[in-house]
């Protein structure tokens, strides 16, 4: 497994060294004065936060007046260094104050180097939760005068967040009505060529809740995946017959997520935080289906006139409709004036963008409104330069839709106390890179 870091330095703008924790032996401790010579000194800053020197991966970040460097020399995981950085910032600011600073840090030297050692243990990131860490690591930051008066928060059962490695729900949360929001939101790519084929499409997801639940709940959420379908017949030995299926790509959970029930049963069972959180992510690449299909049709007559044509079909259920659709439909950068007719919506030029920008507010399914256009362009003496044709492009949003099939097959919730809950699920598609070629 790769590290995430063998050293770590936090430098003032001069770089100055404020403070520093080596990891791991594999490192000297001069190699920061290869950071100041090679990166500093030469103004390189700016280009990119990741360098190679010497043998070395050298990631840095700048907070505020600080720039904090991780030094490793093998195989190293970028990503994850950087989040632990983030991660680490955020736990500093809960003990200073909300501050972190170069003064922070000077008046703090004890308590961060406390705090290094317990959240990174030979490169690799261990438990950067403030609210697991204030139960052991007690000490209180010098706090500048301008930051913010700590939270009078209940402090959580120490016994349970330390060893139950649940320290992203406390105990002893009461609801008068215990509800569960959970959102399915997804964002399509498309690349399609100007007679309809598809060259390109994705769909990626994710799954946003929002709890209020009373207690310490258990939560099982089942979904139409393929896997976890076959999994779940195979355990109960009959066929499944849940209809449609999909398979999911690139699946990241949560970390309250219980992943070897996951590995084991293919269920998503967690004990949620409480409030709003993102649940898992997602990524399909086969079988999506798409809202939109647009033909487009653009003819150039002459050197300065040119017809536009172009066909937008729902391919979505007729119950259902389309909300702040707008397609953008590029024009030569020579246009002088422009006329158009749509069956729906409004239309006009965007000199800005070279563009004609139509919006539709609402578009119901299973209905194909068309716009034409003539265009005008200034004529020149000169030879002009072949026009190029850039892709249309579509923003949308679809509710109840899912362009990847995807649906909530149960969200089933258990708790100690038995109490009702109340379950809202709702489904919202919308463009990411939706582009045609015309």
């Amino acid at each position: 497994m790769p590290v995430a870091a063998s050293a770590i330095y936090f430098l003032n703008l001069r770089g100055d060294v404020l403070i520093n924790r080596l990891y791991r032996d594999d490192v000297g401790g001069n190699m920061v004065d290869a950071f100041r010579t090679h990166i500093m000194q030469t103004k390189e800053l700016g280009t990119c936060p990741v360098r190679q020197i010497g043998g070395c991966s050298f990631f840095y970040m700048r907070i505020s007046n600080v720039y904090i460097v991780i030094v490793v020399s093998s195989n190293a995981n970028v990503a994850c260094a950087f989040k632990f950085v983030v991660e680490a910032v955020a736990l500093f600011k809960s003990y200073f104050g909300g501050a972190f600073d170069e003064d922070a840090i000077r008046n703090n030297f004890v308590l961060i180097y406390e705090l290094l050692d317990e959240i990174m243990d030979f490169g690799y990131p261990q438990n950067l939760s403030p609210e697991i860490l204030k139960l052991y690591i007690t000490q209180e930051g010098v706090r500048s005068p301008f930051s913010s008066k700590p939270s009078d928060k209940p402090v959580p059962n120490a016994t349970l967040q330390v060893t139950g490695a649940v320290g992203w729900r406390r105990e002893g949360l009461v609801y008068k009505k215990n509800e569960v929001f959970l959102d399915i939101v997804e964002s399509v790519n498309l690349l399609m060529s100007s007679k309809g084929s598809v060259l390109r499409c994705d769909v990626t997801g994710k799954i946003l809740m929002k709890c209020f639940l009373s207690g310490m709940p258990d939560l099982k959420l089942g979904l139409n995946d393929k896997i976890g379908l076959e999994k779940e017949s195979q355990m109960k030995s009959r066929p499944n017959k849940s209809g449609k299926t999909i398979e999911l790509d690139d699946v990241t959970f949560h970390q309250c997520v219980n992943l070897t029930r996951f590995n084991s049963e293919k269920t998503v069972s967690f004990v949620p935080p409480d409030g709003e959180f993102e649940l898992m992510k997602y990524r399909i690449t086969e079988g999506v289906n798409l809202p939109f299909r647009v033909l487009p049709t653009i003819k150039e007559l002459g050197r300065t006139h040119m017809e536009v044509n172009v066909k937008v079909k729902s391919v979505f259920g007729a119950k259902m409709f389309a909300l702040g659709v707008v397609i953008k439909i590029p024009v030569p950068k020579q246009t002088a004036k422009t006329s158009f007719q749509v069956t729906s919506g409004r239309a006009k030029y965007n000199a800005s963008i070279d563009c004609i920008v139509w919006k539709i507010r609402k578009f119901p399914g299973q209905t194909e409104p068309t716009m034409s256009a003539e265009v005008e362009l200034i004529s020149t003496i000169t030879e002009r330069k072949a026009w190029t044709r850039p892709p249309i492009q579509m923003e949308f949003q679809v509710p109840m839709f899912t362009a990847s099939g995807l649906r909530v097959r149960f969200l089933k919730v258990w708790e100690k106390s038995g109490y009702n809950t109340v379950e809202w699920v709702r489904y919202i598609t919308k463009a990411g890179s939706y582009e045609i070629r015309c």
